[in-house]
């Protein structure tokens, strides 16, 4: 169903306009992939304009190494390396990025119409996905206790949050201020968010006023 524009497989030579529409194919539809990435959730510029040239750039490295058993393994240990000098990205940066390389790849060996196809697929199919809203996180709070070293962070605020909240899990626990105080992590769900005030007063009162700060929990464990 999908030819390749280049005589064979393995090609070691192609023509200046060959180059040229693979390289445009590329970009145009890198240009997609930023888009689907920019529309579907929280974007980063950078990220976007490398999601653009990345095609481009697989591609050119497919064709310089294709039929070349060496200059293949090469590059893959070069392509290992980046992996260290990266910081860890969240699962739906990583997975536009590794859309935007199977592109290049597709380009790369003149499949110029099955990447056109797997861009359109997946870009909807990660689009829709970024949309659909994630229920367990929207109401969750991650709720921070600064406390004196002498109060037993285990049972101390229970009967407070028993009160104000329908669910809280002591995520993590600390030491701080050179040991002489604990930071406790809570994650929690208010009853009814209007009493956060409340909640944060009675609070205030057990461990001697304090830091206390209570914000949005987000996830972030969605690392790869």
């Amino acid at each position: 169903m999908f030819s390749s524009i280049f005589t064979t497989a393995t090609t070691t030579e192609f023509t200046t306009e060959q180059f040229l529409l693979c390289t445009g194919v590329s970009v145009g539809l890198g240009l997609l992939v930023a888009l689907a990435y920019w529309i579907g959730g929280r974007a980063s510029k950078p990220l976007a304009i490398a999601l653009v040239v990345l095609p481009a750039i697989v591609q050119v490295i497919i064709l310089m190494v294709n039929g070349n058993l060496g200059a293949g393994v090469a590059v893959a240990g070069a392509f290992s390396l980046v992996r260290f000098r990266s910081v860890p990205g969240s699962a739906r940066e990583i997975s536009f990025i590794f859309l935007a390389m199977a592109i290049g790849l597709a380009t790369g060996m003149g499949y110029l119409g099955f990447a056109a196809l797997i861009t359109i697929t997946i870009g909807v199919v990660l689009v829709i996905l970024g949309k659909i809203p994630q229920k367990s996180g929207r109401s969750e709070k991650l709720l921070k206790i600064l406390m004196p070293e002498d109060l037993d962070y285990t049972t101390v605020f229970d009967d407070i949050l028993q009160t104000y909240t329908s669910r809280a899990e002591l995520e993590r626990i600390k030491t701080t201020n050179l040991g002489s105080m604990f930071e406790a992590s809570y994650v929690i769900v208010l009853k009814d968010p209007k009493k956060e005030k409340a909640m944060i007063d009675e609070l205030r009162c057990r461990n001697g006023n304090l830091t206390i700060s209570c914000a949005r929990y987000t996830v972030v464990n969605e690392q790869l």
